[in-house]
């Protein structure tokens, strides 16, 4: 069994996040989601609260022994990637978009270290969704929890009265 790397912020952990992580689970992959701190997205859920509601959702979906939920440490991607033994990097794209803004880091991953990224296309009922999009339409009052896992509604509802 491979050990893959599915990286990002999370926040909050999509429908679209999970069916990736069981894809790539399918493919007899070993799936680390590491969850990391981006300081130019603002944020709203807290690591904690993030990863919390990822081992919650994995576990609801019987992913919890071909996966782990850690966090990213500061520093390259790559970095962890060899500290954790991992083959390849996982991402999904939704759209051309995401390609074009994935292709350079792929490709300086694999300068930097040798590090693969392998790309899952979104299935298509999911490709609307980003968590930029489910934290706006959540702020406006909008109803997403067709969107999130129930351990990730909870943890977005959560913060938000918290605020």
């Amino acid at each position: 069994m491979t050990t893959v790397v599915l990286p990002g912020s999370f926040d909050p952990f999509t429908l679209g996040h999970l069916d990736l992580t069981r894809r790539a689970t399918a493919l007899g992959h070993h799936v680390i989601v590491a969850v990391s701190h981006n300081p130019s997205k603002k944020g709203l859920l807290d690591l904690e609260q993030r990863t919390g509601a990822i081992r919650a959702a994995l576990a609801d979906e019987g992913l919890a022994e071909q996966t782990e939920v850690r966090t990213l440490p500061r520093g390259l991607l790559v970095d962890f990637c060899r500290e954790v033994g991992a083959g390849a990097v996982v991402r999904g794209l939704r759209s051309q978009l995401d390609l074009s803004y994935e292709e350079p880091m792929a490709r300086m991953n694999h300068h930097l270290a040798g590090t693969d990224t392998v790309f899952l296309l979104t299935d298509q009922s999911l490709a609307h969704i980003s968590s930029s999009l489910v934290r706006e339409v959540h702020a406006l009052g909008g109803d997403v929890s067709d969107m999130l896992p129930a351990a990730s509604l909870e943890a977005l509802r959560t913060a938000s009265d918290l605020r």
